[in-house]
């Protein structure tokens, strides 16, 4: 069944599927989640997901889930995007598959991001440059980018401080320089088919993403991994005003609940009247459901 707007009151668009159904946990992720859950004050175990299909079925709340290919950045497994697409595809009443490639991967991981669109469903995907070592312009991945374009899909990129890593020795080896918003800007000019949604308030660099998404037509902000009473000032005053076209829910979730996400963003100034469109109709144009 496809996702029946009238009957979600939300879709969010920043689900990890951190763990696989077959797998056992990563130890070298298992070291982050660790670090990451203590940052987030949020449960260390992972939920698996069905476990993570039926809390969102639960909640009427469709969702992108998608993994985080780190396997060159990290030196960790990645849980499989094919995985991630047979879930979600039994589940398409709820379910988003999204999938990531480390953009190390180049013309093979392009073969890979081709066979998931037009064989498994996939209908947009997940780059993390911090964790991949990458930065987001390097011409490593404009293969993945190309496919990514051809189709006129979405494609979240992480942005700002990140929790991966943090309070471990050295950032757990991760570049914090790879999430500047900016750095992502040549992306967007080069792939103008592309939807760029530039994940999180982006903070330290918050001005950037809401420049960027003022300045292109194809890029959106989510506003996912930090709860709605942390936002900066600037980043409700544009959802309410110039950006209520570009803001997009979207939690972290395991790490931020979405019902708590949602409870706090009532409570920040958020005017009512722009609430509708970006706890849902912006995604849905965004990922091509209305």
């Amino acid at each position: 069944m496809p996702i029946d707007l009238d009957k979600i009151r939300a879709i969010d668009v920043h689900v990890h599927a951190e763990v696989s159904c077959h797998d056992p946990e990563d130890p070298v992720m298992g070291k982050f989640f660790d670090a990451a859950s203590a940052y987030f004050k949020a449960p260390r175990e992972r939920p698996k997901m069905p476990e993570i299909i039926e809390l969102y079925r639960e909640s009427q709340i469709a969702f992108c889930m998608f993994t985080v290919d780190c396997e060159s950045g990290m030196g960790a497994k990645r849980v499989s995007n094919y995985e991630v697409a047979e879930l979600a595809n039994k589940n398409d009443d709820i379910c988003i598959p999204f999938a990531s490639i480390d953009p190390h991967k180049g013309k093979y991981g392009a073969r890979e991001a081709l066979d998931l669109i037009e064989n498994h469903g996939v209908k947009g995907f997940k780059f993390h440059g911090i964790a991949q070592n990458a930065h987001p312009a390097d011409p490593v991945g404009y293969p993945i980018y190309e496919v990514i374009n051809e189709y006129k899909l979405p494609a979240i990129f992480h942005t700002g401080h990140s929790g991966m890593g943090t309070g471990m020795r050295g950032g757990g080896g991760l570049r914090l320089k790879y999430g500047e918003p900016m750095l992502v800007d040549d992306v967007a000019v080069d792939f103008p088919d592309m939807k760029i949604i530039l994940a999180h308030p982006s903070w330290p660099w918050v001005d950037q993403s809401l420049s960027m998404a003022l300045h292109k037509d194809n890029v959106f902000i989510d506003l996912s991994g930090w709860s709605p009473k942390y936002f900066p000032e600037q980043v409700i005053r544009y959802a309410n005003t110039q950006l209520k076209h570009k803001m997009l829910f979207g939690s972290d979730f395991p790490l931020i609940h979405p019902d708590k996400w949602i409870a706090h963003a009532q409570e920040v100034g958020f005017r009512e009247e722009v609430m509708p469109s970006i706890m849902k109709a912006n995604a849905a144009k965004v990922l091509g459901l209305a």
